[in-house]
């Protein structure tokens, strides 16, 4: 099966997720996905995630200077992101709770 319309379907919820555990910038937010299961997930598809969710108002962001190369730009949670990341982990599991009685007793 094609992962890549899941992903995009999923993306908004698996980035928020991941910086409930604390602020983060791009390139370790797409590390982060892929050492927890997404390793399909493209750079451009998070950080354009990213952009799109600070745009609509449920992440903070700052820039921290960085020993290692240029300064890095921090991405948090705000209440709105937290509020929308409730919302869609509700959705996700009556999806997938729905989508598991479907396929139970299907040819496997």
């Amino acid at each position: 099966m094609d992962t890549t319309q899941l992903l995009k379907g999923v993306l908004d919820l698996a980035v928020l997720a991941v910086l409930t555990h604390g602020d983060a910038y791009g390139y370790d937010i797409v590390r982060t996905l892929r050492e927890r299961g997404l390793e399909d997930v493209g750079d451009a598809s998070v950080y354009g995630t990213l952009r799109r969710l600070y745009r609509n108002g449920m992440l903070t962001t700052y820039v921290k200077p960085s020993e290692e190369g240029p300064h890095r730009k921090y991405y948090g949670l705000n209440d709105a992101g937290r509020d929308h990341l409730e919302a869609g982990a509700k959705t996700w599991s009556v999806f997938t709770d729905t989508l598991d009685g479907l396929l139970e007793g299907a040819a496997r």
